[in-house]
């Protein structure tokens, strides 16, 4: 079967792109590993508009619930493997298949940088989080931990230092890599200790987190702490697309309409050189991939 449109990805720019293309009564399918992506990670969202309050499961709820309101063709628990253009048809390979397109919209997200820990998994929005945008609030007047000594890591150090009571600051490099001015700024707050030279071998805890270990040199330091953000990167889903042009950081690069360098392959959300990393923003790109992949078609026969 030939469809016009296929959306890789079933997180909130996947979704949205799929509840636009339902409305305009497009021909399309939905390939996804999972429903709600990285959002389903969240805990408590408190800057979504619309919602003062709701934990990324709700949230991902909702959002399934929007998209079953129509007849969407969705196929779970199939992760992509490939997409290519071949003459003037794009060829989408799963584990299981293979499906043909006249366009194709890439959300297929991020996945983020484990560390490798010890309860990593165990304690895993039980006091461990990869998102201090979504989730620092949940720590205020608590000690915590900030894994990683880049920007990224200090970027989230910053937004802490307003809520939390004591932040650790542990990074495996011997320097911190952050900017001078953040880790200047951090420093000026009072609140932050930082350990380098470090690595967590250990998160632990009952319900939820109470504490890491960590290996500093030779010795073994038992920090008491009721949240470890994890903020050592992530990796974009995007090696599913070959040709597509991406940036230093493996993102699909794309233009104000969510074009790649690939006639008819569109991209949305994390997986894109968009700099903004938000289930908000993810949102607004999934519909602008989506606006742009209809548009596409209808200069095509």
């Amino acid at each position: 079967m030939m469809y016009d449109l296929i959306i890789i990805g079933a997180g909130p720019a996947g979704i949205t792109a799929g509840v636009y293309a339902a409305r305009k009564r497009m021909n399309f399918l939905m390939i996804s590993r999972d429903i709600g992506g990285q959002a389903f990670w969240s805990g408590d969202i408190e800057n979504y508009i619309g919602y003062q309050f709701i934990t990324g499961p709700e949230l991902v709820e909702k959002f399934k619930e929007h998209l079953q309101n129509f007849d969407v063709e969705l196929k779970e628990e199939e992760p992509v493997t490939n997409i290519q253009r071949k003459d003037s048809i794009i060829v989408v390979k799963t584990e299981k298949q293979e499906y043909q397109a006249k366009s194709v919209i890439v959300a297929s997200g991020r996945n983020p940088r484990k560390l490798g820990a010890a309860g990593e998994e165990e304690y895993r929005n039980k006091g461990v989080t990869y998102c201090a945008t979504c989730d620092g609030p949940l720590f205020a007047n608590k000690d915590v931990a900030v894994i990683g000594g880049g920007n990224s890591g200090f970027d989230a150090v910053l937004q802490m230092v307003k809520i939390a009571n004591k932040i650790h600051v542990i990074e495996i490099a011997p320097q911190i890599k952050a900017d001078p001015i953040m880790l200047e700024k951090a420093l000026k707050s009072g609140k932050v200790e930082i350990h380098t030279s470090s690595k967590v071998e250990t998160i632990y805890g009952d319900r939820f987190v109470n504490g890491i270990k960590v290996k500093k040199q030779s010795e073994v330091l038992d920090i008491k702490l009721q949240g470890v953000f994890v903020e050592i990167g992530s990796l974009p889903v995007s090696s599913i697309v070959p040709d597509a042009r991406k940036n230093s950081f493996d993102e699909i690069i794309v233009d104000c309409k969510c074009r790649t360098n690939i006639k008819g392959i569109f991209a949305a959300g994390d997986v894109t050189d968009v700099p903004a990393k938000q289930i908000i923003v993810a949102c607004g790109e999934g519909c602008k991939a989506l606006l742009g992949a209809f548009e596409y078609l209808s200069t095509i026969k």
